[in-house]
């Protein structure tokens, strides 16, 4: 009778014994494996000095602390120093990736697109804002089509134009937004501002409701760009899913009823990217994808660096003083009432001095992921097709090598011949420099004249933190006190 029920005792355990036997393999196959693929997936090449961190999750949570802590540069140059000036290796969101550092590595990257590397973009940003139905296209397709239609949209004639509107909605956001107040919070609202310009150039949409249905989504998906992967009610990749579900669906009802308009109306000229798209024989799918890209490019970023503009203005007076005389003198040249044209914006170079020693600073992007499509070596490394690549701002911006003395606010380091090649590289650099610099100049300098020539203000609180999530971001929104400039 003992040994019966010690029998159905151990039978009952059998299928536990099982799940414990079959995990302790399935374990030690995935360590095999990671350490397989981490090696090159084969003999050891000689690849980049590093380390890969945890499994899976890599040293992306150093990266991620080192970001919120406001130092997103240490994380680089505790491994430049550690263990190579020129590539090292590391494992972000999951995947093998190889850091290249420096003017020669940023200069590599961006001219090696298609011979050795290609557009590559995180699972999160593909599965948070991209159609399900697409997200198997290459990011190099992407990255294609997405640059074959900006450069029409953005040429000089076409930017010339839009001056007066980017103008005359300053004003506007700047008399309803500011005026009425004592306080106010720059950063939340330099993002309704770049938001809602974006929305009239790209879409045509100028309705305040129609504009936050919009923004209220696109803020939650933004904010999982760069969060972990995983699916799980309550996680932030989660809530950025649901939310780019929802932008795509009100987009797709908008990207219809303006092809639909074009038919019934016969339209030939394109009053909007999205006529332009449309009239190009676009789907609607693919131009949902490019207008999410689009946003994200053109919104989050020049947002940042209206901010941290207002922000050394603040701290330095002597430059305020200069820009606050250039902006003043644009202003003398016009008429009451007329708005800003081309040949104003030509006129504001020490401005664009200070609005790039700020984004030197305060880096609106930390950079852009490629992909390895063959095996290459690079500084002596050899880098396996697969791996990505990653190069960042923060291996140059604040490298004494680039940057004599680069903590020092100093935006005489711009004028004349400015910084050597590919060491200033907000926007990219050679031939993968960003297609849409111009627009974010021209609406950054276009809404500091504005404000500039409006205001006067002082922060409230000077030892604000700012945190890279993973643009810098002020963490309290950056308060200012404000008062109008003729007072």
């Amino acid at each position: 009778m003992k040994l019966a029920a010690a029998i159905d005792a151990f039978d009952s355990l059998m299928p536990y014994v099982l799940h414990l036997v079959l995990l302790y393999v399935s374990a030690g196959l995935f360590y095999f494996l990671y350490k397989y693929k981490s090696s090159g997936g084969g003999p050891n090449p000689n690849l980049p000095p590093g380390k890969k961190g945890l499994p899976y999750i890599g040293e992306t949570l150093d990266f991620v602390l080192a970001s919120r802590r406001g130092t997103p540069e240490k994380f680089v140059t505790d491994r430049t120093t550690k263990y190579s000036p020129d590539v090292f290796r590391t494992s972000l969101l999951g995947e093998d990736m190889a850091v290249f550092c420096g003017s020669a590595g940023n200069k590599f990257l961006f001219s090696g697109q298609n011979k050795y590397v290609t557009s590559w973009w995180p699972d999160s940003i593909k599965k948070a804002l991209m159609d399900p139905s697409s997200v198997d296209n290459s990011s190099k397709e992407e990255s294609t089509k997405l640059r074959a239609y900006l450069p029409p949209f953005l040429k000089p004639e076409s930017l010339q134009h839009f001056i007066p509107v980017m103008d005359i909605m300053a004003k506007e956001h700047l008399n309803q937004h500011w005026s009425p107040y004592n306080e106010v919070q720059v950063f939340p609202l330099s993002k309704k501002y770049t938001f809602a310009l974006a929305c009239r150039l790209f879409m045509s949409v100028t309705d305040n409701d129609e504009i936050e249905n919009f923004a209220k989504p696109f803020a939650l998906a933004t904010a999982g760009l760069m969060s972990v992967p995983i699916d799980l009610p309550g996680t932030t990749f989660n809530r950025a899913v649901k939310a780019g579900r929802l932008i795509r669906q009100r987009l797709l009802a908008l990207i219809t009823q303006k092809k639909n308009e074009i038919l019934e109306k016969g339209k030939t000229v394109a009053s909007d990217l999205v006529d332009s798209m449309l009239m190009d024989g676009m789907t609607e799918v693919e131009i949902g994808n490019k207008i999410v890209g689009f946003f994200i490019a053109s919104h989050d970023t020049t947002s940042t660096a209206i901010t941290f503009i207002v922000s050394y203005l603040s701290d330095y007076p002597e430059v305020y003083n200069r820009v606050l005389e250039e902006q003043m003198e644009v202003l003398r040249c016009k008429e009451a009432g007329e708005p800003l044209r081309w040949e104003d914006i030509r006129k504001m170079k020490y401005t664009w001095c200070v609005a790039s020693e700020v984004m030197r600073l305060a880096p609106p992007a930390n950079g852009s992921f490629r992909e390895a499509i063959t095996d290459f070596t690079y500084a002596g490394y050899t880098i396996p097709k697969g791996w990505k690549a990653f190069w960042m701002v923060h291996t140059t911006h604040k490298n004494p090598k680039y940057f004599p003395d680069p903590e020092r606010f100093d935006p005489s380091r711009f004028e004349g011949n400015g910084p050597a090649p590919y060491s200033f590289v907000p926007f990219g650099g050679g031939p993968r420099m960003c297609p849409g610099k111009e627009y974010a100049r021209l609406e950054i300098l276009t809404f500091i004249h504005n404000l500039l020539t409006t205001f006067k203000w002082v922060k409230l609180n000077p030892n604000e933190k700012i945190s890279y999530i993973p643009s810098p971001i002020p963490k309290e929104g950056l308060p200012i006190k404000i008062q109008p400039l003729l007072n």
